[in-house]
């Protein structure tokens, strides 16, 4: 069913004249307005939900099998907010052990919230901000350390590795912990071959960008709560509404209230079934013009593509002059994320272009700098709220973290707010080409004045 869309539509087919905001009175500026309105009678209230938007919610918490699925129209980074928000009304109080490949989202959450985070440092170091190869025994060996109000994960990350989610919600278990999973790149994963999806795999909670892999509105994602963990989404949507806005976008409510029913009605998921046949073919067909793919994401395709001589950035250049825009690029990656919307003639136009790309004699680009554990001195949320100001990464050595430091996108954050910016820290921030680092502005490596 279509609760909100229905609404909606019949809406802007009545003779009702708009009193009410937005000031575009549905006529046409930039093409959409008709559809865009505010909560008047009828159109529910997102925060406290008695009619269309419930019933929405209720058809897509059906659909992915949770206790309770709330819509955002702020991205998974007001769902992020959310969670943290939910664990701390809990525990009262927010000692998180997180992976450091997290979501600049998850930072602000932290602040905001005043949370003690320790990071999971895995065996396995990664090369990329982007990645961070966490186990379920890295998390076991991080809980034997402390006591934590819960675990936060993001899986599957920016370059399509995947946390075993399963192995890592085992761990949490035992320990009598939360697990939250910032799965933004995985709405898709509960309907692929094999369900993939966190909720399905043990999470307590996660966050689905439904923008991302749904022909879901660029803003649109949802907040799930797993059968089992119900009291987690007693005050959920209370909480969200200290992080959102009270103006909440229905051009988002409705595309999420249609993508709801069509994946209802099973027609998406045969698509997300297709695109994923298609992907797992069109990653051999790419491997066998060398390029080298990396990841697990089912849908997503992640080249590093050093093996012919190119760097990322140079793969992105080559195809964005025969016609093909990719995600994300760096010194050593590539990716691109197809969806169940994209069509068999765009996976051959990839190949082809592919193809046609002069090849270099192999060259490494040489190892991107590993980023070793920062010294914390002041809280995120102490350092997040202090007077800063901007200087080079060079400058920046010794220097307190004052704002997340991320390239967009990823958005993932190389030094975070209140640790000691120490040599890895800065070799990386050079590596990413990111030249000016926010840091407190009372502090001053030792022996230098103030």
């Amino acid at each position: 069913m279509r609760y909100i869309d229905d609404f909606v539509t019949s809406y802007n087919k009545s003779a009702v004249r708009r009193f009410h905001m937005p000031g575009h009175k549905g006529r046409p500026v930039t093409g959409c307005e008709a559809f865009d309105i505010t909560e008047i009678s009828g159109a529910d209230y997102l925060f406290e939900p008695q009619g269309i938007i419930k019933k929405s919610e209720e058809q897509m918490s059906q659909v992915y099998g949770s206790a309770a699925t709330l819509y955002s129209t702020e991205g998974s980074s007001l769902c992020i907010k959310t969670m943290l928000g939910i664990i701390k009304m809990k525990k009262q109080s927010l000692r998180v052990l997180a992976g450091r490949n997290c979501h600049k989202a998850f930072i602000d959450g932290c602040a905001l919230l005043d949370a003690d985070v320790s990071w999971i440092y895995p065996e396995k170091a990664s090369c990329s901000v982007c990645s961070s190869f966490i186990t379920a025994e890295d998390i076991r060996r991080g809980l034997e350390c402390g006591s934590f109000d819960c675990v936060y994960l993001t899986s599957p990350d920016y370059l399509g590795f995947m946390a075993d989610i399963r192995a890592c919600a085992d761990v949490c278990r035992e320990y009598g912990v939360p697990l939250l999973v910032d799965n933004a790149h995985g709405a898709y994963l509960r309907f692929t071959e094999r369900d993939l999806h966190p909720l399905s795999l043990g999470a307590s909670m996660c966050c689905d960008s439904a923008h991302k892999t749904l022909p879901c509105l660029t803003g649109t994602a949802m907040l799930h709560i797993a059968a089992g963990h119900e009291e987690l989404g007693y005050d959920a949507k209370r909480i969200m509404s200290m992080f959102g806005s009270t103006s909440p976008s229905y051009l988002l409510l409705r595309s999420l209230d249609i993508v709801s029913d069509m994946l209802a009605c099973g027609g998406l998921t045969d698509r997300i079934k297709d695109a994923e046949r298609a992907v797992k073919k069109t990653r051999d067909r790419i491997g066998a013009l060398g390029f080298e793919t990396v990841g697990s994401e089912p849908l997503k395709i992640t080249i590093r593509p050093s093996c012919c001589g190119l760097s990322g950035k140079e793969l992105a250049q080559e195809l964005r002059c025969r016609g093909i825009e990719c995600e994300y690029s760096d010194r050593e990656y590539l990716v691109l994320m197809p969806s169940a919307m994209t069509e068999q003639d765009e996976f051959e136009q990839l190949v082809s272009a592919l193809d046609g790309i002069p090849k270099k004699a192999a060259a490494e680009p040489g190892p991107m700098p590993v980023l070793s554990p920062c010294e914390r001195a002041v809280s995120i949320r102490e350092a997040a709220f202090s007077p800063c100001e901007d200087v080079s990464p060079d400058e920046a050595l010794g220097r307190i973290c004052a704002r997340s430091i991320s390239g967009c996108q990823p958005a993932v954050p190389v030094a975070v707010c209140g640790e000691i910016i120490n040599k890895d820290c800065v070799s990386v921030l050079k590596a990413y080409a990111i030249d000016r680092i926010s840091v407190m502005k009372n502090n001053r490596p030792k022996g230098e004045q103030i």
